[in-house]
């Protein structure tokens, strides 16, 4: 049994485990960051430089090249440790999380152990990552919908921000659409996040704004009072997924601790894919699917930016739109000091996470 169940009542209310979900992560990675920094380094993970369309980030990256990479261990080990001991683990939203942790994150492992390797940014090839994602999403969302566990139709309805009634409730056949939607959220969220991840505290500073914004609805989501008067859907037990993303936003606040400029340690692939697959699917299972592009938005330009990129140069006869893609480097490569680059995308993520809380207000 959990931890929590053994403890005085007040351990077994949501708000308190969610408050120690996220000391515990935020302990775990500060007290762990310098052992595991030093056995990355001693293995040699060093960051290789992915330089795409843009030869002159090995230049500004040169230093970077050192700086050992698959950091995310150190974050997903904490969450799976504050997992065992805060959530509840006959809950199916605590497996599923779990699940999608441990399998996004072993692409990811493979991943930078392949660039590790071959000391180059290539990694696994994209298209094998791709269906990883894809097949792992894709069985998720038709587990929501198809199963006993989705039979009351809360797994095929969708919202709009600021909007109270529900956008579509999706019936029949029509429901494989909404299969193709989780795989489609919980794979782009993963890469988006994926791509963010170029820069000193880039994702991990713009995952707190995400995390916190996610779990503030997954908490009023899970009282039926608070649920009705905001015109929120009411969700049995969503209060198990605050208490995971409230562990994400402390792995995350840690992380940052040896994260930001200049960084000790990189996330690496090992926890971008992962936490950007925990986002991903717990816009899902909260039914905020485009709430997350909202709140989101810094991940969503990036990923944007790649996908605008290659297209223009493919079919533009080979004419850019962004002087480098993703977007943090076309702001680099205009001068942008590294640091300016990180506060401004982190005050643009605070502010569309605001953006996201107020619109449960005013719907």
């Amino acid at each position: 049994m959990i931890l929590f169940l053994s403890l005085p009542k007040v351990f077994s209310y949501t708000s308190t485990r969610m408050i120690l979900a996220a000391l515990t992560t935020l302990l775990i990675t500060i007290f762990l960051g310098p052992y595991v920094i030093n056995k990355l380094y001693a293995l040699k993970t060093g960051q290789s430089i992915r330089v795409g369309d843009c030869p002159v980030l090995a230049e500004l990256h040169e230093k970077k090249k050192e700086t050992p990479t698959m950091g995310g261990i150190l974050i997903l080990l904490s969450m799976f440790v504050a997992l065992a001991l805060w959530m509840d683990l006959t809950s199916i939203f605590t497996y599923l999380l779990f699940g999608v942790t441990l399998i996004f994150g072993l692409i990811g492992v493979f991943d930078d152990y392949l660039k590790m390797k071959h000391k180059n940014a290539k990694g696994l090839r994209a298209r094998y990552k791709f269906l990883l994602q894809v097949v792992v999403s894709g069985i998720i969302g038709a587990y929501l919908i198809w199963s006993p566990f989705g039979e009351e139709a809360v797994y095929t309805t969708y919202f709009l921000p600021f909007m109270k009634h529900p956008l579509v409730t999706l019936t029949g056949v029509w429901t494989i659409f909404g299969v193709l939607i989780s795989m489609f959220v919980i794979t782009g969220s993963s890469n988006a996040v994926n791509l963010t991840d170029g820069l000193d505290g880039l994702a991990s500073g713009c995952l707190l704004f995400a995390s916190v914004v996610f779990a503030l609805i997954a908490f009023l989501s899970n009282n039926q009072e608070i649920a009705q008067y905001l015109n929120i859907i009411y969700i049995e037990g969503s209060g198990e997924i605050a208490i995971y993303l409230s562990a994400l936003f402390g792995a995350c606040l840690g992380f940052l601790w040896y994260n930001g400029h200049p960084a000790q340690v990189f996330m690496g692939d090992t926890g971008s894919l992962a936490l950007g697959g925990i986002l991903g699917l717990c816009s899902v299972l909260l039914r905020r699917e485009i709430l997350l592009a909202l709140v989101g938005g810094i991940f969503v330009m990036e990923a944007l930016s790649v996908i605008l990129q290659v297209l223009s140069y493919r079919y533009r006869s080979k004419k850019r739109i962004f002087l480098c893609a993703p977007l943090h480097h076309h702001f680099e490569y205009k001068g942008w000091p590294e640091t300016k680059v990180v506060v401004r995308f982190w005050i643009v993520g605070l502010v569309l996470a605001l953006i996201g809380i107020v619109s449960f207000k005013f719907q």
